[in-house]
């Protein structure tokens, strides 16, 4: 079965929809799958955190890691 790694990308097939992207984060209990990134606006840099970008995650846990498919790995591209 496939295990998880930061930075696979992998595609998330279930039965109502498709998710696809980077793993964001590893745990024990769950993985994030980073669906998308947004570029902050000016007004909320200067007001919030160091960050430029807002991050879309789902959240994966492993008794769905089966429907997984490992597509790539950030480092090999």
């Amino acid at each position: 079965m496939y295990q998880p790694q930061l930075d696979d990308y992998v595609r998330w097939n279930k039965k109502e929809h498709t998710v696809e992207g980077w793993i964001y984060f590893v745990d024990s209990a769950y993985i994030t799958i980073e669906t998308k990134v947004i570029p902050k606006s000016p007004e909320d840099l200067q007001h919030g955190t160091h960050h430029q970008n807002n991050h879309c995650l789902v959240l994966c846990y492993p008794e769905a890691y089966h429907q997984l498919e490992y597509v790539k790995h950030r480092r090999l591209e």
